[in-house]
């Protein structure tokens, strides 16, 4: 999960290891990162003052809730998915896309496919034994599975959406990645060349194709790879749009204004792409309550909200079917289209969207 977990157990503690060889900034991209706007006192900072934890929260409490609850934090059974050939030619120029579970998603849209915070390996985690663990059945796509990629966008460098082994693996699939400041050394340690690599601040925009736009926008979270690298790299979403087409991807973010910002600047949305899942009271901040989802949906000015970071790992105390559960709840009061579709389903924006309770079902 992220690095707040090492308080809830050893082998979540774990999953926040680095071993990489060079974890110190080189001195070129350290001044590169010094001139942001968003850097300070050594450190990236969100718009507002931002806890990791709530005032009364403790490690005692956290470790009590964790192993005094008796929710069902993971499917017992592989959940129902829908494995697609991916390869296949894409012939709308209209956006569609595949999630995979979590944050991960193909994006194909005007002739490019375009890959969001990938992660194929089973476990959240730098070890093959120790960390998180995908549910039952989502692991059914790999990076074999995929058609040659355009671009990667990555939201920040959690191990839930920067996966060491994901990228290696695509590293002669890809032709360019989009990240967040800082995030590009990383990748160049795991091989990825420099000039493929775009590094963005908040509220920098490229022209990616003639047809497709990207800007990359604020998100009030945090991030790290080790025990003593908070905050050395930036946290992002991102805003898509062709013509006639918009997506925004949340990332993870907690609640804040910067969704009206958003909504302001580039709204509306056709579609935004939010999280519901991996919360707590513990770390109000950093991610969203299902309602806030709802709310910030609302604040962005989406037409069709997609509820992601759940459904694939288990890495907070609340079922694993809550998340959904209670946003639905909330959006049928604030009368919010949703979609949620099955892993690997396929979704075309210029079709009504999908609507079913698969959590709900039995895989065949």
């Amino acid at each position: 999960m992220l690095l707040l977990t090492c308080l809830f157990s050893a082998s979540l503690l774990m999953t926040q290891v680095n071993f990489s060889s060079d974890k110190e900034p080189k001195k070129a991209r350290l001044a590169r990162l010094q001139q942001s706007p968003n850097f300070k006192d050594g450190k990236f900072q969100n718009q507002t003052r931002t806890e990791m934890m709530a005032e009364n929260a403790s490690f005692w409490k956290i470790m009590k809730d964790r192993f005094s609850s008796d929710v069902v934090k993971s499917p017992e059974e592989a959940i129902p998915v829908i494995k697609r050939d991916l390869t296949q030619p894409v012939l709308s120029e209209k956006l569609q896309f595949t999630w995979f579970g979590h944050s991960s998603f193909l994006l194909q849209w005007q002739g490019k496919n375009i890959l969001v915070d990938p992660v194929f390996s089973k476990r959240t985690s730098p070890f093959q034994f120790l960390g998180p663990k995908n549910f039952l059945g989502t692991d059914v796509y790999q990076v074999e599975d995929l058609p040659a990629i355009d671009f990667i966008l990555i939201s920040h460098d959690h191990y839930d959406h920067l996966d060491r082994k994901t990228i290696e693996k695509l590293a002669k699939k890809v032709k360019q990645f989009y990240v967040p400041l800082g995030v590009g050394a990383h990748l160049q340690d795991w091989g990825i060349p420099q000039e493929n690599i775009k590094e963005l601040d908040w509220w920098n925009e490229v022209q990616i194709t003639p047809e497709l736009f990207l800007a990359a926008t604020p998100a009030r979270h945090f991030s790290g790879r080790s025990l003593t690298d908070r905050n050395e790299t930036l946290w992002t979403s991102y805003v898509l749009k062709s013509r006639d087409q918009s997506i925004y991807l949340g990332g993870d973010s907690g609640y804040g204004e910067h969704f009206k910002q958003i909504g302001e600047k580039y709204g509306p949305f056709d579609i935004t792409m939010l999280e519901c899942g991996q919360y707590n009271t513990n770390w109000p901040s950093i991610h969203m309550m299902p309602e806030e989802t709802a709310q910030a949906h609302l604040d962005l000015k989406g037409k069709v909200l997609m509820p992601i970071h759940w459904s694939k790992f288990a890495l907070a105390l609340h079922a694993w079917t809550e998340p959904i559960e209670r946003l639905l709840a909330e959006t049928e009061k604030q009368g919010i289209v949703v979609t949620t579709p099955q892993i690997g389903e396929l979704v075309q924006l210029d079709k009504p969207a999908t609507q079913s309770h698969w959590w709900q079902q039995k895989s065949k």
